[in-house]
């Protein structure tokens, strides 16, 4: 379970003294546990590890972001700390597909749907994200996709 690994990673880190490594894992932490009191009053509660994975991606998108905001703005220090945090992110995520394999995917979805325009482009994303959403960059993804269905 994902859940537990990071706990431990955060015992580990906590008796190295890697403040860093520590702060970022009490982040993904406190990040997960948010997720679990939104999810309390929910009807249908994902898989935990589903639920894991979901908040790890959407805190690497973010951190992504930042990294490239703050670099614009010539802020490099704030910059490397959100780097800092996304490689221990990283380390729980499963590993992304490849380009050829998603350009692969998109056209086994294709066909699969028989899509063949961009008006079928909701549909061949939902169907993406419902087989490999949690190995896929759903942003990359999307321009494979527009790219495929024009």
């Amino acid at each position: 379970m994902l859940r537990e690994k990071i706990q431990s990673e955060t015992v580990t880190a906590m008796k190295a003294k890697d403040k860093e490594r520590t702060a970022a894992l009490r982040l993904i932490g406190a990040k997960i546990k948010d997720r679990d009191i939104e999810l309390r009053t929910a009807d249908k509660k994902p898989e935990d590890d589903e639920l894991v994975t979901d908040v790890l991606m959407k805190m690497a998108k973010q951190r992504k972001e930042s990294i490239a905001m703050y670099e614009d703005g010539g802020r490099q220090e704030l910059a490397e700390k959100e780097k800092a945090e996304l490689v221990v992110i990283e380390e729980f995520l499963p590993q992304q597909m490849s380009e050829e394999e998603t350009r692969a995917a998109i056209a086994q979805i294709k066909a699969d749907t028989g899509a063949d325009g961009m008006k079928d482009m909701g549909k061949v994303m939902g169907e993406l994200k419902a087989r490999h959403g949690a190995t896929l960059d759903m942003t990359k993804a999307s321009g494979l996709v527009k790219e495929a269905l024009s």
